[in-house]
């Protein structure tokens, strides 16, 4: 047997409750790890970020990580044993809702802090300067994107510097869909993208005979309020302009138009009360929740004690956890609104005849992540420790300061659009596998939970918080790093996934309902 090596060296204890640990490097069979005058001895080999069991744990009993339940054994595990999927599973218990014991307020920043921005007329501010090409339907998402390929060369970017781009919005959808809450939903996502912050003009481009009619969309009371005091904005049908080659010489000629009045606004100072933060996480290993997470929550608790706004997602990667956020609602109102949602999605998917534990995903468990337990323990850590504010439905409007939830499924790009359409004006998206998400208007900063995947994909990260696992920096301090970075990248700094062009595809309104 080999001489004993340095227990935190290899392993991460979480909670003193806690019957399972995190390994920091990959374990071999054998291997002796000494904590004190304890020692453990592994059981077999265990990679990376993968769980450990640090004492006997009983068939049937609770697997304890964060101080939490992340499932059940599901046969006695032994010290020193690997718990991963075949041996740990997932069975319903008893969660305290407890409304509203743990909510405190943040306490007050020391000073202001300002980015620079462009003033939006409606009082909001945007963080880009974009055009938006907005397809109604599928059946017009190739004239929308013509229009906007028109616009990709270097005379564009010369003569209109204060421009960052025109994009065109196209989706699978707009036809074939039901006319009540599924077309309200995708209007809903449109006319979010139309009055967006980071939008400063927009055409809105349709075939003619679609369900979600052009009228309907101009007739949205979000667009509506927005357009009241203005012209209205540029409508184009295919079929009544008389074809696609006509419809993309009109669009363009009305973007042309558009163009120097957007280009004429600049970035002023403004508060960093006016940004409204997108928190999200993809591609997540066992580590996510123990450095990139945390970290990303200290530093929206630092935008909300500023006065901004801060929101989080993905219903499905909440539960099991859901009760830890209905304890930091500021009214019982506001978390029973919050578990309206997950009682949805339980009768979502049985009605599917799923489980909301399909997730975690394939790559997620390769990752370390077993249930989805063990997923939401993690994910709601980048929602810091904030009181919890406002509950949204799917692309509502955020009108709350403070830290939001909104109702949106796990799959990161309809999480992202959902967000994005409410009015989010800058992301920071947290991976442990790899991701390289980007979107259009809104930038999207990736933060990294290991030092590997900066180091493999260093194109595309833009912040390390593997520091935290090698004990080189606190949470704190990485998340006043990820917090520094939010402030740059809305006065204009480009985020890596703006440098490789990221954005133009990841545009997904969630679609309810049967196509018919």
């Amino acid at each position: 047997m080999s001489a004993p090596k340095p227990f935190a060296d290899h392993i991460i204890r979480l909670r003193r409750e806690d019957n399972v640990g995190v390994t920091k490097t990959t374990l071999n069979q054998g291997q002796v790890l000494a904590d004190g005058s304890a020692k453990l001895v592994v059981a077999a080999d265990i990679p990376v970020s993968h769980k450990i069991a640090l004492r006997d744990i009983a068939s049937g009993q609770p697997v304890k990580k964060y101080g939490q339940t992340l499932g059940f054994a599901t046969r006695d595990i032994l010290v020193g044993e690997h718990v991963h999927t075949h041996n740990l599973g997932m069975q319903d218990f008893t969660r305290d809702y407890a409304w509203c014991v743990d909510a405190k307020y943040l306490p007050e920043p020391d000073a202001p802090v300002e980015f620079s921005g462009f003033a939006r007329a409606s009082g909001e501010v945007g963080t880009r300067n974009y055009v938006a090409v907005i397809s109604s339907v599928n059946c017009s998402a190739s004239v929308s994107r013509y229009v906007a390929d028109h616009f990709r060369d270097n005379r564009f970017k010369t003569e209109f510097p204060n421009v960052d781009g025109v994009v065109a919005f196209t989706h699978k959808s707009g036809c074939g869909l039901l006319p009540d809450e599924p077309a309200l939903l995708l209007q809903r996502v449109m006319a979010g993208i139309a009055t967006h912050p980071n939008i400063g003009g927009y055409v809105i481009i349709g075939l003619g005979c679609e369900v979600n009619q052009v009228s309907q969309l101009i007739d949205d009371p979000q667009l509506k309020d927005s357009t009241s005091s203005k012209e209205v904005p540029p409508v184009f049908t295919i079929q009544q302009v008389g074809g696609v080659s006509k419809t993309v010489d009109a669009a363009i000629t009305s973007v042309e138009a558009l163009l120097p009045s957007v280009n004429a606004c600049q970035r002023t100072l403004q508060p960093i009360s006016k940004l409204r933060l997108a928190l999200n996480c993809g591609g997540s290993d066992g580590n996510s929740g123990i450095t990139c997470n945390p970290a990303l929550g200290a530093a929206s608790d630092t935008l909300v004690s500023h006065g901004g706004s801060s929101v989080f997602g993905e219903t499905p990667e909440i539960y099991g956890a859901e009760h830890l956020l209905t304890r930091r609602a500021l009214t019982q109102a506001i978390g029973e609104q919050l578990i309206t949602h997950v009682r949805w999605w339980e009768d979502y998917t049985q009605r599917l005849g799923a489980t909301i534990d399909n997730n975690p995903s394939p790559g997620n468990k390769i990752g370390g992540l077993t249930t989805i337990y063990e997923k939401s323990l993690g994910a709601i850590a980048k929602a810091g420790q904030a009181p919890l504010a406002a509950v949204y439905g799917y692309a509502e409007k955020i009108t709350q300061p403070g830290l939001g939830f909104m109702d949106t499924p796990g799959f990161d790009p309809v999480s992202m659009t959902g967000l994005v359409a409410g009015g989010c004006n800058v992301g920071v998206f947290t991976t442990g596998r790899g991701s390289v998400y980007g979107c259009k208007p809104t930038p999207s900063i990736k933060v990294a939970s290991n030092s590997f995947l900066a180091a493999r994909m260093r194109d595309d990260i833009d912040i390390n918080a593997g520091t935290i696992l090698e004990g080189t920096e606190t949470v704190e301090q990485v998340g006043q790093r990820i917090f520094e970075k939010i402030v740059s990248v809305a006065s204009g700094e480009k985020t890596k996934s703006e440098l490789v062009g990221m954005g133009d595809e990841e545009f997904a309104p969630w679609i309810l309902g049967p196509t018919m």
